[in-house]
């Protein structure tokens, strides 16, 4: 994402959307009302012939917004205040953005600090090289990339071979080249681990056959072939290490630590609006948790991440598509971890 211009008196800010990631961050960001400008297409007919596209400049009030990760765009809907050229403009209809990565677009709304910080973090994301992850042992290679958002897990590659085959050597090796196929099929970096031998013949057989590859993949351990191993490579910091991205760790390492103190009941640990809210109202707040569909759907929970960020605590947004997402729904979507006891 790159900020192109910035008036916050006229609470205007124009976005150039670089990644996948982009999208997301601004559906995040997005709510009713909020005023939305880009370059668009509306259907125009002329007479009695055919409908023909145009393309036109609109300002939408949001109606809803939603991203659509499988078709990789953003879906804007909203009533059309404004638009050139005026004459396949119609003000008051309907309409509905299909934003993509490469596009440009106004955002005029009352913006809030936090909001403003999401798109700063948006900005430094766009230099952090895609990471994708590949844990594998004798039997699947299970895939994931890793987003802004969260990990996307990806394809599954299996092994169809039995040691007991006479050709379990060639399947094998089939099986190996099928992910070396997948790894020379983007430019991004890799981490492969896995339990076992299977990583480490896999590193083999690359070296021999696909040797430009290794340059970009890094050979770890972990347990298991399964989204348990990936979640072991995040707390081991391997992820944070490759990526260069802490963001993930830092969600997952604060939830765990959330989770002790409550289980200690030592009074260190907040959760649900009421709760949290007094321990905002007492400046005792050091980390709030706050999931981001919360944020947007819930007034309250955006008035009180406001007043924590006011005093000066930590605000960390967990995506709705994150792996710790549902541990924290089950806490009302907003925790936290407090400096001190007030009760």
């Amino acid at each position: 994402m790159r900020i192109v211009h910035r008036d916050l008196k006229a609470g205007e800010i124009k976005l150039m959307l670089q990644r996948l990631e982009d999208l997301w961050h601004l559906e995040r960001i997005l709510k009713e009302g909020d005023l939305v400008e880009a370059r668009t297409y509306r259907s125009v007919k002329f007479g009695e012939g055919k409908e023909e596209k145009k393309p036109v400049f609109i300002t939408l009030r949001v109606e809803n917004v939603e991203f659509a990760e499988a078709a990789n765009r953003l879906r804007i809907a909203g009533i059309i205040l404004s638009g050139t050229p005026e004459e396949f403009v119609q003000k008051g209809r309907h309409h509905t953005f299909d934003l993509e990565s490469g596009d440009t677009v106004k955002v005029i709304k009352e913006w809030k600090n936090f909001e403003i910080s999401r798109l700063e973090k948006a900005v430094k994301e766009t230099s952090r090289p895609t990471l994708r992850i590949i844990v594998m042992d004798d039997e699947k290679a299970l895939t994931a990339i890793l987003r802004g958002y969260g990990l996307e897990y990806g394809p599954t590659i299996w092994f169809a071979g039995s040691k007991r085959e006479e050709n379990y050597e060639d399947k094998l090796r089939q099986y190996y080249g099928e992910v070396a196929s997948y790894i020379s099929a983007s430019e991004e970096k890799y981490i492969v681990a896995g339990p076992g031998f299977a990583k480490d013949d896999l590193k083999s057989f690359i070296s021999k056959k696909y040797p430009a590859l290794l340059p970009r993949i890094t050979f770890e351990s972990c347990s298991y072939a399964e989204r348990s191993g990936i979640s072991e490579l995040m707390k081991k910091g391997v992820i944070e290490k490759i990526a260069g991205e802490a963001q993930m760790e830092k969600e997952e390492n604060l939830l765990e630590s959330f989770m002790m103190h409550l289980n200690k009941d030592d009074g260190l640990a907040a959760y649900g609006k009421k709760e949290v809210a007094q321990a905002v109202g007492a400046s005792a707040v050091e980390n709030l948790l706050v999931l981001d569909d919360a944020l947007r759907k819930d007034s309250e929970i955006e008035r009180i991440t406001e007043e924590a960020e006011s005093k000066k605590a930590n605000i960390i947004f967990y995506s709705s598509k994150g792996e710790s997402a549902h541990k924290l729904k089950g806490f009302g979507g907003i925790a936290a971890l407090l400096r001190f006891r007030i009760s």
